[in-house]
């Protein structure tokens, strides 16, 4: 059967076509057959791969999409592999890279592991959003989170919460995030919210610089429905939902927030702890711990 694996690249970051190249080389001779997108093609310059158009029909039969950038880049991956559920794996070339899962030191065994299929997959919940309007409807969905913010620089934008067809809070605010466990170290962190270890099921509701008495971050089920309400006052506001697909939201508009039924699939190549990827991630001081405590014999 033949096997192929689509790479993705950004090209505009520093050595991101040669991580590519070295990367089609390895697998190309390994008798896999490798496929880039149209808008990377011209940059990698290998002329040993196939060429498609920048929409899920380049990740239908492929068995792993490899993605050399950082995490904008993944996102992007995450939008034509969620509907085929091919997996994604992540090789770092940015800062962070959270939803990475190697770095650019590693090509050679990321190429390697990839040929003899040595990597686990996990799924990674994503949410599904609804907006509402007028009676019109829209649907997108997100991966990291989905963020109402406001337009006007000088002006708070004034929103209603409910969860779970219950009103919450009206805030005052610039803003409010509904993210993902896998996204609680990206938009929400910076806005205030608690790291949530992936493989709790949950949905976070950051409020961005809130005016109000009860403005802290929640925590909600995963079969909850959050509803972010723009009111008349307002002059209009923006979703973004993973910094981008975005959606204009006039007064009156309605956001619906869910835990969506498609997952996005990540390949892992380490079964590392979360809490060493964070300490590695964002250089946490750790000095002074001595172990695990070990409870002596009777």
């Amino acid at each position: 059967m033949t096997r192929s694996v689509l790479i993705m690249a950004h090209t505009g970051r520093p050595g991101a076509v040669t991580s590519a190249q070295l990367v089609i080389k390895r697998l190309a001779e390994a008798g896999i057959n490798l496929r880039v997108l149209e808008g990377e093609a011209k940059d990698i310059g290998c002329a040993e791969v196939e060429v498609f158009p920048a929409d899920p029909a380049a990740t239908a039969g492929a068995e792993l999409v490899i993605v050399l950038g950082g995490d904008g880049t993944l996102l992007r991956a995450a939008e034509l592999t969620r509907q085929t559920g091919t997996p994604v794996l992540g090789v770092n070339l940015g800062h962070v890279g959270f939803l990475a899962e190697a770095e650019r030191a590693d090509l050679a065994a990321v190429a390697s592991r990839a040929v003899s299929r040595e990597y686990e997959v996990e799924e990674r919940m994503a949410i599904d959003v609804t907006v509402r309007h007028n009676g019109s409807e829209h649907r997108t969905w997100a991966l990291n989170e989905a963020s109402v913010e406001k337009l006007a620089r000088e002006k708070l934008l004034q929103l209603v919460v409910g969860i779970d067809g219950r009103p919450l809070s009206h805030w005052g605010c610039d803003g409010v995030v509904c993210a993902t466990p896998t996204g609680s170290t990206a938009y929400a962190f910076s806005a205030g919210g608690p790291v949530v270890w992936p493989e709790v099921e949950a949905m976070l509701v950051v409020p961005i610089s809130a005016h109000a008495l009860f403005a802290r971050p929640l925590v909600v089920s995963p079969a909850s429905t959050v509803a972010v309400e723009v009111t008349h006052e307002n002059e209009g506001a923006v979703l973004w939902c993973d910094g981008r697909r975005t959606v204009d939201l006039p007064p009156g508009a309605r956001v619906e927030v869910r835990r969506s039924d498609v997952p996005v699939r990540l390949a892992r190549l380490h079964l590392t702890p979360f809490t060493d990827r964070l300490v590695t991630k964002f250089g946490l001081p750790v000095a002074g711990w001595r172990g695990r405590v070990r409870t002596q014999e009777r």
